[in-house]
């Protein structure tokens, strides 16, 4: 990982689906009517957690090592849908073995409205290299 730096953007973009909300019903036990039977749109409701891999996967990319995560689930995301999530350095703390992160967090759907906002706060280690 290079140095992350203030500022420093990253996106990622993803569209759920009906068998990314059943997979992960199965996985979780959340198995609520809105993320099991479908709207009268043939759309499920995506998990608030799903939903938060969005921004996960940029951290794993990343290499974050997050310590706290604080989400907002503004509103609902359902299957078929595109989600941009938007992940933005806020803060960089310099160690001697690592990079203390704060991080901006906004993910919205494809008409521009927020679905999840939030921030997270962690570590990228350094390479021993």
């Amino acid at each position: 990982m290079t140095r992350p730096v203030e500022g420093e953007t990253h996106t990622f973009e993803r569209t759920f689906t009906t068998d990314d909300v059943e997979r992960f019903a199965e996985l979780s036990r959340d198995r609520q009517p809105i993320h099991t039977e479908p709207d009268e749109d043939g759309r499920l409701v995506v998990h608030g957690l799903l939903t938060a891999t969005v921004p996960t996967k940029i951290g794993g990319d990343l290499e974050v090592l997050a310590r706290s995560m604080d989400l907002e689930f503004v509103r609902p995301v359902y299957t078929g849908q595109r989600i941009t999530c938007t992940w933005t350095f806020e803060s960089v703390a310099e160690r001697d073995d690592r990079y203390v992160i704060g991080v901006d967090v906004d993910c919205e759907n494809g008409d521009g409205e927020a679905v999840l906002t939030g921030s997270v706060e962690g570590v990228i280690w350094k390479d021993e290299s």
